[in-house]
C-alpha cells in the first residue's frame, strides 16, 4: 500500500499573503487543523491550528482587545507558517510516512509528485488506512494462531483447512518471534464457534477468536 492509495487529493490551500483571520476561517468552514501555504504552485510553508495558537497574543499581555485585533489583522500567513516542511513521495509506502511522522513527531505530511503538491496524509488518514488493510470496517472473525512448528508452507495449508470448510480469508499478519510464530486471520464468517472447531480439530492453538466492527 502507497501513501498515494490513502492521502487527500481535494487540498484547500491558502497562499501566503492570506490574512491569518481568513485561514482560520477556512479551517473552520471545512473542519480540517492544517493548510498548505502555496506560491505560484510551489508548496512553500503549512500553517496548522498549532502554529496559529502558538502566534496568537499571550493572555498575559499588556496589549490591549483593540491593538490586539489590530495586529492579528496585519498578521499573514507567512508571517508564521512552518517553512521547513517535511513531506513524503505518493509512491513511498504507508510504513514510510508512518516511521517519518513518529520520528520527527509530527500528525501531517504534505503528498509531493515530481515537486508537486498531490495531497495531503494525516495521522487521522494512517488510522483510517489500518482500519481498512486489516478488514476491519467489513465485518468478520479475527482469529490468532500460535505456531510452534513454523515451516514452509504453514500459510498453504492453513488456507487450505478454511477453503475446505467454506472460510475465506480476508487479510494475513504474521509475526515471527524467536520460538513461536503468530498468525492473525481476517476472515469473512462471522461465525466464530465454526472457525475455533475447525482450526482447533485441525492441529492449531487457537489463542483469539473475536468478531471486528460487532456493530456492522
Amino acid at each position: 500500500m502507497s501513501v498515494r492509495d490513502f492521502m487527500r487529493k481535494n487540498l484547500i490551500v491558502v497562499k501566503p499573503e492570506t490574512p491569518i483571520f481568513d485561514a482560520i476561517d477556512l479551517m473552520k468552514q471545512n473542519d480540517i487543523h492544517r493548510l498548505p501555504v502555496l506560491h505560484h504552485e510551489k508548496l512553500v510553508g503549512l500553517i496548522t491550528e498549532g502554529i496559529i495558537g502558538a502566534a496568537m497574543p499571550s493572555k498575559a499581555t499588556s496589549l490591549s482587545v483593540y491593538e490586539m485585533n489590530y495586529l492579528l489583522n496585519k498578521t499573514t500567513v507567512a508571517d508564521v507558517m512552518e517553512k521547513n516542511v517535511l513531506t513524503i513521495d505518493a509512491d513511498a509506502l504507508l510504513e514510510d510516512a508512518i516511521y517519518k511522522m513518529r520520528q520527527n513527531n509530527v500528525a501531517v505530511l504534505p503528498v509531493m509528485e515530481e515537486e508537486r503538491l498531490v495531497g495531503i496524509i494525516t495521522n487521522n488518514d494512517i488510522f483510517d488506512a489500518f482500519l481498512k488493510i486489516t478488514g476491519y470496517n467489513n465485518g468478520g472473525t479475527r482469529v490468532a494462531l500460535q505456531i510452534t512448528n513454523d515451516h514452509q508452507g504453514i500459510l498453504a495449508e492453513i488456507g487450505r483447512v478454511l477453503a475446505d470448510n467454506d472460510l475465506s480469508i480476508a487479510t494475513v499478519v504474521v509475526n515471527r518471534m524467536e520460538l513461536v510464530t503468530n498468525v492473525e486471520l481476517q476472515l469473512e464468517s462471522r461465525n466464530t464457534e465454526k472457525i475455533q472447531n475447525v482450526l482447533s480439530d485441525a492441529g492449531y492453538l487457537v489463542t483469539s477468536v473475536a468478531l471486528t466492527n460487532p456493530n456492522r
